[in-house]
């Protein structure tokens, strides 16, 4: 591929969408629980996030059904904190109050990550990344592992009352996105040649995928949903937006898609499109319409 046909270095994942059957329960898991803020909440519609930054968007859908467990959509949102002692807070708050979605934790190497699932089994990661420079390159994939970590002592030695007490209000963000997908191949002709990501790390069953050499904005598998086909709405994962840095970044996108045969909704701000499995993906630039 030629840097024409990948997206910007400067990529980054926007606020995912989660369509939610119980509006207020889902409220308080994001708000109490992972500690975010809710920045606002009308029209059956919350969206929470840190500081000023959306990371869920929390749509009532009271008559939808739950997905099938083998379908395709979201495995995990993953949050993105700017240190241990913020992690750590993060950490406390939803493994005190809701201490039976905690699902595991690991060293990635690139990263300290801890998993949950909240109240209608959607994963969320939680995670901070270790300094680019510590990170290691094999032949252009990164290097990334997983290695236990206990949580307790993880705790004991990062967190602070500062950090608990501001929360909400310290930075954070959506780190990376990571689906469920019925076949690696086609998610990697998609991620990777059409939309313009660059291949990471791929473990089999697995495909991890990132703009500017990041270690991964966006991962797939196949671990539950080997084969699966096109999604049909339901609960779960409703959007994932894509921030690219500038309007002619978009404009590359847009041509990239028209050529390679996907289609796509353009409103003048956001063009969208959906991925093999009907997972809807919205892409952005900061100024565009």
């Amino acid at each position: 591929m030629t840097t024409q046909d990948l997206l910007a270095a400067d990529t980054s994942m926007g606020a995912v969408t989660l369509r939610v059957a119980d509006l207020d329960r889902m409220i308080g898991y994001y708000r109490d629980g992972v500690r975010l803020s809710l920045l606002s909440n009308e029209g059956g519609v919350a969206v929470l996030g840190r500081g000023t930054t959306p990371i869920v968007i929390l749509e009532h859908a009271p008559s939808m059904q739950h997905a099938g467990p083998h379908d395709a959509g979201l495995f995990h949102t993953a949050i993105l904190f700017d240190t241990k002692a913020d992690l750590a807070a993060a950490l406390y708050s939803v493994a005190t109050r809701y201490p039976q979605t905690f699902t595991g934790s690991a060293d990635h190497l690139v990263s300290n990550a801890f998993y949950f699932s909240d109240p209608e089994g959607n994963g969320v990661e939680l995670y901070w990344d270790r300094d680019r420079t510590e990170w290691s390159w094999t032949h252009g994939m990164v290097d990334m592992a997983t290695i236990s970590v206990d949580p307790n002592a993880f705790l004991q030695e990062h967190l602070t009352q500062d950090a608990l007490d501001g929360a909400a209000a310290r930075p954070g963000r959506v780190g990376h996105v990571h689906l469920s997908v019925g076949d690696v191949a086609t998610a990697e002709e998609f991620y990777v040649d059409r939309l313009g990501f660059a291949t990471t790390a791929g473990w089999g069953e697995a495909l991890f995928v990132s703009a500017g050499g990041y270690h991964h904005h966006m991962a797939m598998n196949t671990w539950n949903s080997r084969g699966a086909g096109r999604r049909q709405l339901a609960l779960g994962l409703g959007l994932v937006r894509i921030e690219v840095p500038g309007a002619d970044d978009l404009g590359a996108l847009v041509e990239r898609m028209h050529d390679s045969g996907v289609r796509s909704a353009d409103d003048g701000r956001t063009v969208a499109f959906e991925d093999p499995w009907a997972n809807r993906i919205e892409v952005t630039a900061p100024g565009r319409g």
